[in-house]
């Protein structure tokens, strides 16, 4: 099922000149045989409507034949368990333990969604912020982790279960995920490739250089962007004037808004893409419609800049609820299901807290190692007075 959203492309006509938007309008009456994409309102794909009611698809439906209710479960367990490890790296954030986190909160339909729709052999490059993701690829929370405490830079191999380092740089791994999707075309290999980013990222040139060759060398490369919204303080409709997915027609390649909330539709819509992409035809651009409920960061108050009405309007939107209220009407889930599920989130909840606070404290020094091959005299001098600023405390430490 397609549903109209024209959120954001109201929200940028509105910010166009009066003249432009009278002559758009104009132009507008002149065509009414216009695509949905050019007359100004978009095309949703959802297969779970908000009130948790399955929708069919004639396009989609054939990409999630195989989900039966115990896979749906399975869906459920992976958004909750995503969820129970996120808000325990964000409590270990405000006790101390990390130095940031980027939470995930809301997005869990979008990355468990498209990361269940990956195979073993296709490649993941991630942000920073695609810890659900991670899962779904295997890899230990615990070691997601590390980086966060400063006493890694990483904390796993990418090659043991084709999942990237996080990336903190905005928007490159677009690039590093175009030519590994070059060379594996080049290889002849059957996989794909899927890198993720956000909105704020989608204005970066990385990006637009990463959707320019891999159109031009027809990549095998699904451009996975979750548009939560907001890119730290700056909404979408600030950073562009149409759909993001609508970008990608510029390119030479599709582009499809799926609702990230609904992760049925997440798992559709990219299964398609990833196909596409294995199959030879190129590129395809996912954008995720969907909302960063908490903060950007730890480090970041949202409350400065959205309304609570806001967030009201998309807990109601909810993903984990979306899907549970789906498996209580309609499939034989019992309560038990969900009271088990629980405790095992605590479980991991605890095994997260007890790994972290079994790991060292970070050398407050070494982030001025390495900035230069051979040292820098303005280095040394704030490294000098970086360490007489620790001393100044009684006990050494801050």
């Amino acid at each position: 099922m397609t549903v109209d959203s024209a959120d954001s492309t109201a929200a940028a006509q509105k910010a166009q000149p009066p003249r432009k938007r009278a002559a758009a309008k104009k132009s507008a009456k002149k065509s009414p045989g216009k695509t949905a994409a050019a007359s100004g309102t978009e095309q949703l794909v959802q297969l779970l409507t908000p009130e948790g009611e399955r929708v069919k698809s004639a396009e989609y439906d054939k990409y999630v034949t195989d989900i039966t209710d115990d896979a749906l479960r399975d869906l459920y367990r992976d958004m909750v368990m995503a969820r129970r490890f996120d808000a325990e790296a964000v409590t270990l954030q405000r006790q101390g333990e990390l130095g940031l986190w980027p939470s995930l909160l809301g997005q869990e339909a979008a990355q468990v969604g498209s990361g269940r729709a990956t195979r073993d052999d296709d490649y993941v490059f991630p942000t920073y912020r695609e810890h659900g993701v991670a899962w779904c690829r295997g890899v230990d929370p615990t070691n997601l982790l590390g980086m966060f405490r400063g006493v890694n830079n990483g904390g796993w191999d990418p090659n043991t279960n084709n999942f990237h380092l996080y990336t903190i740089v905005i928007g490159s791994q677009t690039l590093h995920a175009t030519g590994y999707a070059m060379g594996v075309a080049k290889d002849g290999a059957d996989s794909a490739v899927i890198a993720y980013f956000g909105d704020g990222a989608s204005s970066q040139g990385d990006v637009a250089e990463s959707f320019t060759f891999s159109a031009v060398y027809n990549a095998p490369v699904v451009f996975f962007c979750q548009n939560n919204q907001w890119a730290i303080s700056e909404p979408t409709e600030k950073q562009t004037r149409v759909p993001l997915y609508q970008r990608a027609q510029g390119y030479g390649f599709p582009g499809v808004r799926v609702d990230g909330n609904d992760v049925l539709a997440v798992l559709a819509v990219t299964r398609w893409a990833l196909q596409r992409a294995r199959d030879g035809e190129g590129p395809t651009l996912v954008e995720a419609f969907t909302y960063r409920m908490g903060a950007h960061t730890t480090s970041d108050d949202p409350t400065k800049y959205r309304a609570d009405e806001e967030r009201a309007s998309w807990e109601a939107k909810d993903p984990i609820l979306r899907l549970r209220t789906y498996l209580e009407t309609h499939t034989d889930t019992d309560a038990a299901f969900f009271t088990d599920l629980d405790a095992e989130s605590e479980t991991l909840g605890k095994r997260v807290r007890e790994a972290v606070r079994a790991m060292p404290d970070p050398d407050r020094m070494a982030m001025f190692e390495n900035a230069y091959a051979d040292g820098h005299a303005l280095v040394d001098e704030e490294r000098a007075q970086f360490a007489a600023y620790q001393a100044s405390f009684a006990d050494g430490e801050v």
